[in-house]
């Protein structure tokens, strides 16, 4: 625990009283409208967090809305999760962003010059979900639907600082302690082991810290799934449609948003879960290629970086050598705080992960445009009405 400020406002964990920040996100919404977005697979109603985090929505009485975007296979899927949300008492829409009537408007769309079917995944649903929820909403939370110790502050902390009439903040971004303390096991492993170490790799590879390297640096946990917003800078960005949504929301606040208008909030201590290490294509390891696309996209268009195999090569020696740095820390941290820690299975990690920084980052150079969805603002320039379409279908399917 802290009280440490740096570049980026921090609202620390220290004595809130929860049920004043309850009512004060309570009044504040009355002028203020909020809503949450939390983007799931079909899979996730197997999983017990999320009972426990409907249980702790029904206590978020202040909330205008829950917009649950669902990746689902067929129409059996979309319906038992929507049997499974009867029991969510705040008014709520399940979006079934791949289904068959969202995907004809998108079809439509194609027709208008914007085609939004090539992309797929949790980046494509989260921008549809912002399409409806800015229409009503001043501010928006989205949060993961794998969160195992969920309760009703999780989105009250993450809307407080942009409701609050009192503060002036736009962005809030989520940040965490990734310990099991059941089980004593350090997780938060693409952050730890890849993400840290590769912005200290890219330090050393560019010859400076650009700018948009020390704005993630200044952040807890720039790649967790929990953050906050207003719905202008909602309808103002464009989102990676893969793993790389974290970053790209990073990389679009960076560039809209006055640093003294952002701030990060503790979240505390809570368990997700927990995705496979997996190869090239899968897992862990594909989430880290998709980050460092991302990462690559920003760098050029922010510092007019240079990208070669060369360059690639000596990221991914600089990016090793700053990884087992941190494995010989976070060994000497588990260490003194008695919980279980492999430094075998960290290096294998490390080095799965140094290989996507040649696969990813090749990748990339073959392919350097055409992975952002446009932003709202664009689209609805092309189709004026497409939000209010795009409702009323999710209206139509939740009935």
């Amino acid at each position: 625990m802290d009280i440490k400020q740096d570049e980026v406002t921090t609202l620390h964990e220290l004595c809130v009283d929860k049920e004043k920040l309850l009512k004060t996100v309570s009044d504040a919404t009355v002028e203020r409208p909020a809503s949450v977005i939390m983007p799931m697979l079909y899979s996730e109603i197997k999983n017990h967090a999320l009972v426990n985090i409907v249980k702790g929505l029904n206590k978020c009485t202040y909330l205008k809305e829950v917009v649950i975007p669902l990746a689902a296979k067929n129409e059996r899927e979309f319906k038992q999760v929507k049997r499974f949300f009867r029991d969510l008492k705040i008014p709520k829409l399940i979006m079934w962003c791949n289904g068959p009537k969202v995907e004809k408007l998108l079809t439509e769309l194609k027709s208008d010059g914007l085609n939004l079917l090539k992309y797929h995944g949790k980046g494509r649903d989260v921008w549809l979900a912002m399409g409806i929820v800015s229409i009503n909403s001043y501010a928006i939370a989205l949060h993961d639907a794998d969160i195992i110790h969920y309760d009703e502050m999780i989105p009250t902390k993450l809307l407080y600082p942009i409701v609050e009439p009192e503060l002036d903040f736009k962005f809030n971004k989520g940040y965490y302690a990734r310990v099991n303390l059941e089980k004593k096991i350090l997780y938060g492993r693409v952050f730890r082991l890849f993400l840290h170490p590769l912005l200290r790799a890219f330090i050393d590879n560019i010859g400076y810290e650009s700018d948009f390297v020390r704005f993630l640096r200044s952040f807890r946990y720039p790649i967790s799934g929990e953050f906050a917003l207003t719905s202008d800078l909602a309808r103002d960005v464009d989102l990676p449609g893969d793993w790389g949504i974290e970053i790209g929301i990073m990389a679009e606040m960076y560039r809209n948003v006055a640093l003294k208008n952002i701030c990060q909030t503790d979240l505390g201590f809570y368990e997700h879960k927990h995705q496979i290490v997996g190869a090239a294509d899968k897992g862990l390891t594909k989430m880290t290629g998709d980050i460092l696309k991302t990462l690559l996209r920003v760098l050029i268009e922010e510092g007019n970086l240079q990208i070669s195999k060369e360059r690639l090569i000596a990221l991914r020696v600089l990016y090793v050598k700053y990884a087992r740095e941190c494995i010989r820390k976070y060994h000497a941290d588990a260490h003194f705080n008695n919980l279980r820690y492999d430094r075998h299975i960290e290096e294998s990690m490390v080095e799965k992960f140094s290989q996507q920084i040649m696969n990813a980052g090749t990748s990339y150079m073959r392919k350097p445009v055409g992975t952002r969805i446009p932003d709202w603002l664009r689209t609805l320039s092309a189709r004026r009405k497409i939000r209010e379409q795009l409702l009323d279908i999710v209206i139509e399917d939740n009935k």
